[in-house]
């Protein structure tokens, strides 16, 4: 299945219908021995869950309709730290989230979110499905959590804002932006002399709109698809992070499941997460004429005043001391040297 403007625009009309109170994007009529459920905080146009139905449906046939999971999109069941905590309490059984707000619980998680770390695609696939991407789901597992073998791709972050471009570090000077609920995200813009503003994803339209915040910073395949451009104007690819989505489940309810199924949800869930890194990619790289066309002008910032800003603020040297010289060793044998 390849992941075209036609299945975005199907699966938006889709969403249409529904009115605005979504139903599951997953409905099945069947009894199934172990009925899951699986939330996310993306639209349903996001190919995070054009890929999940899909997954959906294979894990269902390959199982004998033994194993159901029903997906709840659009922060349907709740903001992200509610929806953390529902997994952990088995109110959900799946919940996929950014390494940056998961370090919230699991602290080190976030290492692979350093600003201006990674410098391609190549990179991060090469650490996280590496040394680093083991290293991580090793202290998830300590709090209890599976964190399945392939993260799946959120892509590189850009900042957009409603007042003016940013060229160098100087424009993020007391910009009032809006950042995931995450220390790392709040510590890089507060070392840029921002004002950040820590609001879940479900938050961030309306945050935008009534100007309690100016600018924000998400990959262009959730800007598109959340429609932010609606409320902004300006898009500088800075690429300053690169984030994905680690695919959790509630270790109890994973490990009720028979050995065989396990294997089952396991497999497809990781295979889907490789196609949905194949749509993320496709999609950002057409994504920016997309959004031009709407409106957003761009800018191609060069990073140098950034990482030097975070050098000289002490960003480096701080978060190296936050992680341990295990976990930043990890990280520097595929990004370089850093601090």
């Amino acid at each position: 299945m390849s992941l075209t403007r036609r299945t975005l625009l199907q699966a938006s009309a889709a969403g249409a219908l529904a009115g605005g109170v979504f139903a599951p994007f997953v409905a099945r009529a069947q009894s199934a021995e172990f009925s899951y459920k699986y939330a996310n905080n993306l639209p349903i146009t996001h190919p995070m869950n054009v890929r999940a139905n899909e997954m959906a449906d294979k894990i269902k046939a390959e199982t004998g309709g033994k194993v159901e999971i029903k997906i709840f999109p659009s922060s349907q069941l709740g903001g992200d730290t509610d929806m953390l905590s529902q997994l952990r309490s088995g109110g959900i059984e799946f919940f996929t989230l950014s390494p940056l707000i998961l370090s919230t619980l699991v602290p080190n998680a976030s290492v692979s979110g350093i600003g201006f770390a990674f410098p391609d695609y190549a990179t991060v696939w090469k650490a996280m499905d590496g040394e680093l991407g083991a290293y991580v789901r090793g202290q998830i597992s300590k709090a209890g959590i599976v964190a399945m073998d392939k993260i799946w791709d959120n892509g590189f972050r850009q900042i957009t804002t409603s007042t003016k471009p940013i060229e160098t570090a100087a424009d993020l000077k007391g910009l009032k932006i809006r950042v995931p609920v995450s220390p790392l995200w709040t510590s890089m813009f507060k070392a840029f002399d921002s004002a950040p503003a820590s609001l879940n994803f479900a938050e961030v339209y309306t945050a935008l709109q009534t100007r309690t915040v100016d600018a924000q910073e998400n990959p262009l395949a959730i800007i598109a698809t959340a429609k932010l451009y609606e409320v902004q104007k300006y898009c500088s690819l800075t690429n300053h992070m690169w984030d994905g989505f680690w695919f959790l489940a509630n270790r109890r309810a994973f490990e009720r499941l028979p050995e065989d199924l396990r294997a089952v949800v396991a497999k497809n869930i990781n295979e889907a997460g490789l196609k949905q890194r194949e749509d993320v990619f496709a999609l950002n790289n057409t994504l920016r004429k997309e959004l031009g066309e709407k409106g957003l002008a761009f800018n191609e910032p060069k990073v140098d005043s950034f990482r030097d800003q975070l050098r000289k603020a002490g960003f480096y040297a701080e978060w190296k001391g936050k992680y341990g010289d295990e976990a930043w060793a990890i990280l520097e044998k595929y990004t370089g040297k850093l601090s």
